[in-house]
């Protein structure tokens, strides 16, 4: 898609020559990935407007036109703000990258819980007076460290959870385990469900959801490997099933049968997030360094 920019409400861009082989509502729909529902409301609000005028769905436009899509409407944030700085690693008008420290949640799963990322996302927002809605795209554990991608808008969230169901925004991360590898690098495909046994375990089942990681050895320690890890599927503990189940759970990971000798908590971090920005086509990639606890660890393993 072309650049797409935010003034004000609205969400402006030119038409090209592709753009206006179709008409209008077809363009917004199956071009540009907007959810049906959404499509329907704009024209029946007449907030779609060409050149400043607004237009039927059967419209078609010509190359160069603007359009303009009130997209960008107020909104609450969602939850409380809170007075807490969020590490931001990348910004626009479309999505917000921040990184996640360690032992912090993502997001409130009880009523006491008032200091989540989320909450800290929504205090950004509120400080630079942004009013959006706090829309996390995807989740980490709240003992995993590194990037967190969210959308200020519901066009956004629309696409990037799309593209993340297609697997175009790649994620990777690092992990400190057990043992040595018998191989440099490798695919796990086993699927994912829940342990009966126990209420926030996962395990390898057969009747699972499938689930996919890569894995590539980094470095080799005396009794431990960092490996890099790479995810087809997004699956609720993916990377700490998987490893777990070929022998090698994360240092501190004792939910999957790691030790906390070393680490006290899972020695994970999402380290970097890579994809084409859906407005504008434009190449992102946002890294997270290692923290210091895991700096630590490495020293110490070294």
């Amino acid at each position: 898609m072309q650049v797409m920019k935010k003034e004000g409400e609205w969400l402006v861009a030119r038409l090209t020559a592709a753009d206006a082989a179709v008409p209008i509502g077809n363009l917004l729909r199956e071009g540009w990935k907007l959810p049906r529902k959404q499509v329907h409301l704009l024209f029946q609000h007449k907030e779609v407007l060409i050149d400043g005028q607004p237009v039927p769905q059967h419209f078609t436009g010509k190359e160069g036109q603007e359009i303009r899509l009130h997209m960008c409407k107020p909104e609450p944030l969602g939850m409380d703000p809170v007075d807490q700085p969020v590490d931001v690693l990348y910004e626009d008008d479309h999505l917000l990258i921040v990184e996640k420290e360690a032992g912090v949640l993502l997001h409130p799963t009880e009523p006491h819980h008032h200091l989540t990322l989320d909450h800290m996302v929504a205090g950004h927002f509120f400080r630079t007076g942004q009013q959006a809605k706090v829309r996390h795209l995807h989740r980490l554990d709240q003992d995993t460290s590194g990037v967190v991608l969210y959308a200020k808008h519901p066009w956004a969230s629309a696409i990037l959870d799309e593209m993340l169901r297609e697997r175009d925004i790649k994620r990777t991360y690092v992990a400190f385990v057990h043992g040595q590898l018998a191989k440099d690098s490798g695919k796990i495909n086993e699927p994912i469900g829940k342990d009966r046994n126990h209420a926030t375990r996962r395990r390898v089942a057969p009747n699972g959801d499938a689930a996919v990681t890569h894995y590539t050895v980094r470095q080799r320690y005396r009794n431990s490997t960092l490996v890099e890890c790479r995810l087809e599927t997004g699956r609720t503990h993916q990377i700490r099933v998987h490893l777990s189940h070929i022998g090698h759970p994360l240092l501190g990971d004792v939910l999957y049968g790691g030790k906390r000798d070393l680490i006290s908590r899972q020695a994970l971090h999402a380290e970097v997030l890579r994809f084409e920005h859906p407005f504008g086509g434009q190449s992102i990639e946002v890294r997270a360094s290692l923290p210091a606890d895991l700096l630590d660890l490495e020293k110490r393993l070294r």
